[in-house]
């Protein structure tokens, strides 16, 4: 237990690392997450919305820019040594993908606590947002930084299979998810076929439950369990394709021409 705690620990520190010495990648990643957080106050402003409609939207904007931020920490910590040439150097010591995933993870929930913190704050000082009740805020962040996970294995499963041409996903990947689990509106509005597919993505009902702490109604039954139960089923899976990607890489030599 000490040794993972140890791998695990080193991957965090290392992309602690990153994240101070490179100024402008950080600043990009929270730039955009405070110009949603404007740009919704403003045209929420010009539509006269009442305030709980406000704080739906701007609820989606705060939790919009803490996915993007916490998922691609996750992304980053293989995505780092993609863009060096250095993966064969790192998967030469004795550690595995889960202490790389989880150890990114981990900067990237508290990256992720830190601009919900900033983004809330600033939504409260400009467009006075009010965040709801603990009882439906810390589940559904909770929840919200196991998608980042989630959306973070994706990104490196795909690289790993594909190749570095498809790291565009690391941005596209969060963006359409929130596209299809109702960011800014209830899957109710989408096509049927599009809402059975939110039905099966676990932000769907972390988004529910937190817009619940401003008095809308629930669209399904059980939604923390499902949310919950979606998110430990899917990171358990991802793990084990993530496993086989990486035989399949080192066998076909996927990962020293991503160090070419």
């Amino acid at each position: 237990m000490s040794w993972l705690i140890s791998r695990i620990s080193a991957f965090a520190y290392r992309n602690y690392i990153f994240a101070i010495r490179n100024f402008f990648t950080m600043t990009e990643i929270f730039f955009w997450p405070v110009i949603g957080i404007i740009s919704i106050g403003i045209m929420s402003g010009f539509l006269n919305l009442e305030p709980h409609y406000m704080n739906f939207l701007l609820a989606g904007a705060v939790i919009s820019g803490v996915l993007q931020v916490s998922q691609l920490d996750v992304a980053y910590g293989f995505l780092y040594d993609v863009w060096s040439k250095s993966t064969k150097q790192t998967y030469i010591a004795p550690v595995r993908n889960y202490d790389m995933i989880i150890g990114s993870w981990l900067i990237g929930a508290a990256r992720g606590i830190i601009a919900f913190a900033g983004l809330a704050v600033l939504a409260g000082a400009i467009f006075k947002f009010n965040l709801p009740e603990l009882k439906y805020l810390i589940p559904s962040l909770a929840g919200v930084y196991l998608t980042a996970m989630i959306i973070g294995i994706v990104v490196i499963l795909s690289i790993m299979t594909f190749g570095q041409r498809i790291d565009i996903i690391a941005w596209m990947l969060s963006v359409l998810m929130m596209l299809i689990c109702g960011i800014y509106y209830p899957v109710t509005y989408l096509p049927a076929w599009l809402m059975k597919i939110a039905e099966s993505l676990p932000l769907t009902y972390f988004l529910e439950y937190f817009r619940a702490g401003y008095g809308f109604e629930l669209t399904f039954s059980h939604t923390l369990a499902k949310g919950f139960a979606l998110s430990f089923v899917y990171i358990f899976v991802l793990f084990l394709l993530i496993e086989a990607a990486y035989r399949r890489a080192k066998r076909t030599g996927m990962l020293i021409r991503l160090s070419e």
